[in-house]
């Protein structure tokens, strides 16, 4: 294991990328020094230092690696049918290696995989930026808004081309012209989700340089301030910020990821895994507001230690950070040892879900409650979306027909501590692992739907599975959520109407202490089939009231009743309430 405290230890090989050509042609053009550089230090046992001088380097697809992976959450077969990935930077099989950026900025031209770890252990990564020159998010700020038309400047670092009244976004190999669109309010510190108007515009013309006048005819113009930013992309999750694949105790630590396109950063069959001084923001100096195509942070059937502190996530297209496994469908059983089973969501299939000796749990499709339990002698990969799983004992004889395989082993401890997040579109942190789980002293601001969400499901998503043991503790969650996205939304998707289904609790031991809560319509808490739920000496500031003498509380406790809406329990078994106080605000929910 690396010395994290002194990566420049006596006993480490250091190898420095200046060995590698000269610092002109290093930062014009990275890409053949840095794979060189990283055969070097793969060819010693450890531990390795590679130290990149402080400087700015360039990326060009050209010198990449191009390698085929598939990778969990991204895209179909028919939305991509080729998965091969576009690698700036491939670390393959290496061990014991501290790169070490010095506050570098890596520079990504293209649609490309800024980083990849596959089958590596004991890696740190530390005070190294990464940055597209053309995001492949566009980013537009409207200048006025008329009765039928809009008028828009157009980012810096956003391309297009307009012909017959119809604007096609370009950039370096790629080019779309509908697809999702956000709207970003820098002054509220707050993104959100709207239709693709842009796409339906009558007529768009240029009214000046990097400046566009959007025409709705006889329609209304959509309803966007003058200063807000409107954000658009086109959908395809063909590459991935970061990829750590089947790999052991990486750290990501000090890095700043100012954009990363498709999914952000995916960790998948990985153990022990650490993000640490994460800054997930753009940079400043380039007056954008996006930093992510998609999630930030997604782990998937990763085991060992989850950690991610200490960090700034602000600026993206979908949830901040997502922690789950896999529900794999059992469709066929041709022994009594054997089962085949097959990824069942469209953008996720293809990869290694089964390792020999791995536990497993039988699930019910419609209570989601495990009935039985199994271990993994043999595995075999049928085609990319269908398994033959051979196990050490006979299978259960009561497989329903749509019940679902959890791969129970790989299941991670989780801590997300100390964290801010902000201008994020949909939820902050989704969760749903059986081991331990720790969300504690976070910043939520303004999650356009909710701040936390436990949920599992075994019919849409094939997120598994049910937890055990959640703290949700000493966070601060500032106007977050609204009148159909509960702040803390704990939502199995089971299905207990069903008949002969048992009415089963599907979470556990769910425990919301010592946050501060202010907000104004929304639920705070929604809750379904979760036994053991305690909701305990939280501080809840609502908006709309007044009559304080210090402009922030007219109603103080509420002596353990809650005003009407506030919580919403649905099949909750030991519920506990205690000691949480509510009070109305007169002053903006800003702190």
């Amino acid at each position: 294991m690396i010395d994290s405290g002194n990566p420049r230890s006596s006993t480490a090989k250091m190898i420095s990328l200046a060995d590698f050509g000269d610092a002109e042609g290093l930062q014009a053009n990275a890409g053949a020094a840095m794979r060189l550089a990283l055969e070097a230090a793969g060819s010693h046992d450890g531990p390795v230092v590679l130290d990149i001088p402080l400087g700015t380097y360039h990326f060009y697809p050209e010198h990449a690696v191009r390698a085929a992976y598939h990778i969990t959450n991204t895209a179909s077969e028919e939305e991509n049918p080729d998965v091969t990935k576009t690698v700036a930077l491939l670390l393959k099989g290496l061990r014991r290696l501290t790169l070490e950026g010095n506050g570098s900025l890596f520079v990504i031209h293209g649609k490309q995989t800024m980083l990849l770890l596959d089958g590596c252990t004991d890696i740190e990564i530390r005070n190294l930026r990464f940055d597209y020159v053309v995001p492949t998010v566009t980013e537009m700020t409207v200048e006025r808004r008329g009765d039928h038309e809009l008028d828009v400047c157009v980012h810096r670092d956003s391309h297009y081309e307009l012909e017959d009244g119809r604007l096609t976004w370009v950039g370096e190999g790629w080019r779309f012209r509908e697809g999702p669109v956000q709207h970003c309010d820098l002054v509220q510190n707050a993104t959100w989700r709207v239709e693709d108007w842009p796409s339906r515009a009558e007529r768009i013309e240029e009214i000046g340089s990097r400046r566009l006048r959007f025409h709705f005819g006889e329609e209304a113009a959509p309803h966007v301030l003058p200063g807000m930013t409107v954000q658009m992309r086109d959908g395809i999750r063909d590459q991935v910020g970061v990829l750590i694949l089947e790999c052991e105790r990486i750290r990501l630590i000090g890095m700043g990821l100012h954009f990363m396109h498709g999914l952000g950063i995916v960790g998948q069959f990985s153990a022990d895994l650490t993000f640490a001084d994460l800054n997930v923001t753009p940079r400043p100096e380039t007056g954008r507001t996006v930093a992510g195509f998609a999630d930030f942070i997604h782990c998937s059937g990763c085991r060992g230690r989850v950690s991610i502190t200490d960090s700034q996530f602000a600026g993206a297209h979908d949830d901040a950070i997502n922690v789950h496994g896999t529900y794999l469908r059992i469709v066929g059983q041709p022994a009594p040892d054997q089962v085949r089973v097959r990824f069942m969501h469209p953008q996720t299939y293809g990869f290694r879900a089964f390792f020999s000796e791995d536990e497993i749990a039988f699930v019910n499709a419609h209570s989601l409650a495990s009935y039985a339990f199994g271990r993994i002698a043999a595995m075999e990969m049928l085609d990319p979306r269908e398994l033959l799983l051979t196990l050490e004992q006979p299978a259960p004889a009561s497989i329903g027909e749509h019940d679902v395989i959890e791969n129970v082993t790989w299941t991670p401890e989780v801590v997300i501590a100390r964290n801010h997040f902000a201008r994020i579109p949909t939820r902050g942190i989704l969760v749903s692992s059986p081991r331990r789980t720790v969300i504690e002293g976070n910043r939520f601001e303004r999650m356009n739907m909710s701040a936390v969400l436990v949920a599992g499901d075994a019919n849409s998503w094939y997120e598994s599975g049910a937890v055990t043991d959640v703290r949700i503790a000493g966070n601060q969650f500032i106007d977050c959520g609204g009148e159909e996205h509960p702040v803390i939304r704990i939502a199995p998707e089971n299905e207990p109407s069903v008949p002969d289904v048992p009415d089963l609790p599907v979470h556990r031991n769910i425990r919301i202490e010592d946050n501060r809560f202010r907000m104004a319509h929304a639920v705070l808490l929604s809750a379904r089939s979760t036994e053991g739920l305690a909701f305990c000496r939280n501080e809840i500031l609502l908006a709309g009231k007044a009559g304080s003498k210090d402009g922030l509380y007219s109603g103080g406790l509420f002596h353990g009743l809650y005003p009407d809406g506030l919580f919403k329990l649905e099949r909750c078994s030991g519920a506990e309430m205690a000691d949480n106080s509510v009070g109305f605000m007169v002053a903006p929910t800003d702190e």
